[in-house]
């Protein structure tokens, strides 16, 4: 293992990472002797985490699992050495709070896995048709409005289902979220099993704290919305409810097609109805199996699951979906407290959101992430809006803070503005995109800027560069997701443009489409969207609220019809060349890894 100069505290590694890591040795071994076919390393591949890219060859992506968004200062800091040493020098923080990096020689992998096994990192089963990293609310342990910190529960799930046999050869992915209130930061209402605190009133008068679980929600080019699986569960029922719900699909999913095989064509094949009896029957004999999940989970009993509960005298901002932020001719810190502080939990500690833009961060930017967590005293956790929350500090301290986010080029007043774009990889070096979403997504946030929009709030744009919807563009207000057009016969990089998609209060709104777009035309479609918003919300308006007296998708697509024209070629010639691209456009779709 290569040695390391940043002060990183290296910890014994856990005996079953470097067992991980000893197979992963042995099989690539075999692999590039020959003796193990391409079909079985590749599916052995995936569920450690390693994806192949676009380019082919040996250059790989890695995928690191990143629990409930929860990192550690030697943590950001090993990311830092590895993406200069290993990689291209930045890292890239996925919708699912995972950190991945690309470009990485198939060789070098184990030396990766061993350093960051190093510090408790691992890539088991980030890929593939296991359980995915679970996801939990980044201010769970801080939200004033949380009824119960969901930080131990997605842990607990987490060390349960990684590498639990029943968890290795699924049909097909499956995904766990968790919330701590129902505006659902976590975003569980579009997840195979979504888990939001709640609580239930007994005749008594006496509260019990639990959760309502949703199932077989989910995007891609069929978005699902989740089904809530019984009115309450309690605690001690978590997580045999969530293994449960596995095991029928582990039973159940379509192994004959991949394309029907999430647990959302398991409910649209047998039934909600059919599909909670089975669940009830195998949760029921669950005592029975020898690694039964009942009873409090011991990392909850340990760590605590308390709320952070309201502040007396103070009025709680939290940072959740659809929030209004409104800043004005102010100081730049100023703003910045505005738009990326969070206030009112009981302890008196405040959270405050370091930006990174397209979710990108370098490694000068891990490592100061890295030194603020140290100097602060603080906590970080990843965002599923692709960015850093840091927590547990001080009001005294936020003007330092604020200070060090400047010089790391980390506090622009980005989240949960409308500068703050999502976009998958795209075409960058993901197989199955057909437009450089990445490249949109920066075009937006650069138009934005220009009109003067970039910082009206309540407005959340995500961008897909396929109809996949990695970049969960059915969740968002505004939403894209790239296509190949048609026009003077010739291909030309597309978007269709979705309104409306809203997730929170226990519901989810799939965005709706709107119109068809040439790629660089979608930049001035959504300047034109917020400008028009901006311009006609009333006081404390939603965008949803908006979209709908405004004639919905359709009513607001037909002021934007005049951008669904292409000029010829000769013109236009850069209509036809895609963002961050210099030939003529192409839409190349390669084997998809996802599906295998």
């Amino acid at each position: 293992m290569a040695q390391l100069t940043s002060p990183i505290t290296v910890s014994p590694i856990d005996p079953e990472m470097a067992a991980d890591i000893t197979k992963f040795e042995e099989m690539l071994a075999g692999y590039q002797a020959g003796r193990i076919p391409e079909d079985v390393f590749r599916v052995f591949r995936l569920n450690n985490g390693i994806y192949g890219q676009r380019q082919g060859g040996t250059s790989q992506m890695v995928r690191v699992k990143v629990p409930y968004g929860a990192m550690t200062a030697d943590q950001l800091d090993l990311l830092g050495s590895v993406v200069e040493s290993h990689s291209r020098g930045w890292g890239h923080i996925t919708t699912r709070q995972n950190i991945q990096f690309h470009f990485v020689e198939l060789s070098d992998i184990p030396e990766v896995m061993w350093q960051l096994a190093s510090v408790g990192l691992t890539t088991r089963e980030a890929c593939g048709d296991t359980v995915r990293n679970v996801q939990g609310c980044h201010l769970a342990g801080a939200c004033p409005f949380e009824v119960l910190d969901i930080s131990p529960w997605a842990e607990a799930a987490y060390r349960h289902f990684v590498r639990n046999p029943l968890a290795q050869r699924l049909p097909r992915k499956f995904k766990i979220n968790f919330s701590g209130c129902d505006t659902d930061c976590g975003q569980a209402m579009f997840n195979d099993a979504g888990v939001i605190a709640t609580t239930r009133t007994f005749d008594d008068g006496s509260v019990e704290q639990g959760f309502r679980v949703y199932i077989a929600g989910g995007l891609g080019t069929t978005p699902f919305p989740a089904l809530a699986l019984e009115d309450f569960t309690s605690r001690e029922d978590l997580l045999p409810t969530l293994e449960a719900v596995l095991r029928v699909f582990e039973q159940t999913g379509n192994r004959d097609n991949k394309l029907r095989a999430r647990m959302k064509w398991v409910v649209d094949q047998l039934g909600i109805d059919e599909v909670r009896r089975r669940v009830f029957a195998a949760r029921k004999l669950l005592p029975a199996s020898a690694t039964w999940p009942g009873g409090i989970p011991e990392v909850v009993a340990e760590l605590g699951d308390a709320p952070a509960g309201v502040a007396a005298g103070v009025t709680p901002t939290p940072m959740g979906h659809g929030v209004h932020v409104t800043l004005g001719a102010k100081s730049p810190y100023d703003r910045w407290a505005e738009a990326n502080v969070v206030r009112g939990a009981a302890n008196g500690t405040v959270s405050a959101y370091a930006w990174c833009k397209l979710g990108d961060i370098t490694g000068d930017q891990f490592r100061a992430t890295a030194a603020i967590v140290r100097e602060f005293d603080a906590d970080v956790r990843v965002t599923n809006r692709q960015n850093f929350v840091i927590r547990d500090l001080t009001e005294d301290q936020l003007p330092a803070l604020y200070d060090r986010l400047v010089a790391a080029d980390m506090a622009q007043p980005g989240a949960e503005l409308v500068r703050d774009v999502v976009a998958c990889p795209g075409a960058d070096t993901c197989n199955l995109a057909v437009t450089q979403s990445r490249g949109l997504a920066g075009a937006i946030g650069d138009a934005l800027e220009e009109a003067g929009l970039a910082e009206v709030g309540g407005v959340r744009i995500n961008i897909s560069g396929c109809t996949n919807s990695c970049g969960q563009h059915h969740a968002a207000d505004i939403g894209f997701f790239g296509a190949e057009r048609r026009a003077h016969g010739q291909s030309a990089p597309g978007y269709q443009m979705l309104l409306g998609g809203y997730v929170g209060q226990e519901q989810i709104h799939f965005g709706q489409k709107a119109l068809r777009l040439p790629a660089k035309n979608a930049p001035e479609a959504a300047v034109r969207v917020v400008r028009r918003f901006t311009g006609e919300r009333q006081a404390g308006e939603t965008f949803h609220s908006w979209l709908e007296r405004s004639g919905g998708p359709k009513g607001v697509a037909a002021g934007l019809k005049d951008l669904d024209v292409f000029p010829t070629p000769e013109d236009g010639p850069g209509y036809y060349v895609d963002y961050d691209e210099t030939g003529p456009y192409a839409a190349e779709i390669g084997a998809s890894e996802c599906a295998t």
